[in-house]
């Protein structure tokens, strides 16, 4: 549907107005207009990314690096026992 002579004289008024007050704005939305009218004529879309194989090794040595803590807190833990029950067994009276 076409517009009428007002309405885009209307739309060319608040264009001119967004351009004075906010160039940014204007140069982002125009942009933006841009690269919707290309990916609407089928140029330059962009392909999925693939990230499997980054994401799994960060996964792999994340689990690795959380194992470990794991197990360095058990060792810690298991010593402090054995060393408070040795404690408590020497100060123990006979």
């Amino acid at each position: 549907m076409a517009w009428s002579q007002d309405e885009e004289r209307m739309l060319l008024q608040i264009e001119r107005y967004l351009v004075d007050e906010d160039p940014r704005l204007a140069a982002r939305l125009e942009s933006f207009n841009e690269r919707v009218q290309r990916n609407e004529r089928g140029g330059r879309a962009r392909a999925p990314r693939k990230r499997r194989g980054r994401s799994s090794a960060r996964l792999r040595r994340s689990t690795v690096i959380i194992m470990f803590s794991w197990l360095l807190i058990a060792t810690l833990i298991a010593t402090l026992l054995i060393m408070v029950l040795r404690h408590e067994a020497a100060a123990l009276p006979f």
